[in-house]
């Protein structure tokens, strides 16, 4: 009897370790030029690391954008250019990744580099980005 009272003791104390401060993964994806959608994702960024750090747990969130969406990360055209400067030095655990196609065709379009702000990071597909988060365990989370 007390083997079998340690082995259920040994088989619980893990999972309980467990319960404690788990890691969550969000990726969070704008394809809209809209300064509405723009705040909204980076409301959800802020309510979601918020709940997850009161509850004991930690968060990495990335957001990323593409297509009309690239304009959020536009030196001196975003809408929420402030906001994120902000946001990026406060929180560690946020970050930005901007689809190289479409910034690739929108600098063939304006005829010149389109001028990126530092903290977005440019990968080679914003959709190819969102699948390989998701295929990491990130949550898919679309404002």
């Amino acid at each position: 009897m007390k083997r079998l009272v340690l082995a259920m003791a040994l088989t619980i104390v893990p999972v309980l370790g467990w319960a404690e401060g788990l890691t969550h993964k969000v990726a969070i994806h704008v394809d809209q030029n809209d300064p509405q959608v723009m705040n909204m994702a980076l409301n959800n960024v802020a309510n979601v690391i918020s709940y997850y750090e009161s509850v004991g747990d930690t968060v990495e969130v990335e957001v990323v954008a593409y297509g009309p969406g690239l304009n959020m990360f536009v030196e001196g055209k975003s809408p929420v250019e402030d906001r994120i400067s902000t946001m990026s030095l406060e929180l560690d655990n946020l970050s930005f990744a901007a689809c190289g196609n479409t910034h690739r065709a929108m600098s063939a379009k304006a005829g010149k580099d389109v001028p990126l702000m530092s903290e977005a990071t440019v990968v080679p597909s914003g959709v190819v980005r969102l699948i390989e988060l998701q295929e990491n365990g990130y949550a898919y989370v679309r404002p």
